[in-house]
């Protein structure tokens, strides 16, 4: 029992603590949500964390909900819902408060400043979140062509980004099985 209730309070304590550096969303956190899940704690395999972030992005509403995928694999339906407030209650509490302090200094210089110098720093962590994802994801020459494919076509289409993801789906099925 003892170590159920350590599992669930290491759980909430990392998710907590990823919580706070979401800076720009979750996708931000996505290579050290990855590196404790996956190397420190060995709770996921990478592919396992990657098959969890493919169906975080398939499915509707926020994408980090992959979050509760990997709290019910550590820890079942509890460890589920700990992840998940943990995650996402902490930095939610924290940005309700702040946005209203944010508002009263719209005009403010200190404000534009810090705008303007966070903008680099998440483009940064989603990039990361994209590196690590995609360096565990793509082991050969088929998959990156996959992945450029799909790319080119968010970038240069219309097509809408769940589309592509069930395409590159079914032809890593058909022709990478």
């Amino acid at each position: 029992m003892n170590s159920d209730l350590d599992r669930l309070i290491h759980l909430a304590a990392i998710f907590a603590m990823l919580s706070m550096l979401a800076v720009g969303g979750g996708t931000a956190v996505l290579p050290e949500m990855k590196h404790m899940t996956v190397l420190d704690n060995q709770w996921l395999t990478a592919r396992e964390f990657n098959d969890y972030y493919a169906v975080g992005q398939f499915v509707p509403g926020p994408n980090m909900l992959m979050v509760s995928l990997i709290g019910l694999h550590v820890a079942g339906w509890l460890g589920a819902g700990v992840v998940m407030l943990a995650f996402f209650l902490p930095f939610s509490t924290l940005m309700f408060f702040a946005s209203r302090a944010w508002d009263r200094f719209a005009d403010s210089p200190w404000r534009i400043a810090i705008e303007k110098g966070l903008a680099p720093v998440t483009i940064g962590l989603m990039l990361s979140g994209v590196y690590a994802v995609g360096h565990a994801a793509i082991v050969a020459v088929a998959p990156a062509l996959i992945a450029i494919a799909v790319a080119l076509l968010i970038l240069f289409t219309k097509i809408k980004a769940p589309w592509l993801m069930a395409a590159g789906a079914l032809c890593g099925f058909l022709f990478l099985s």
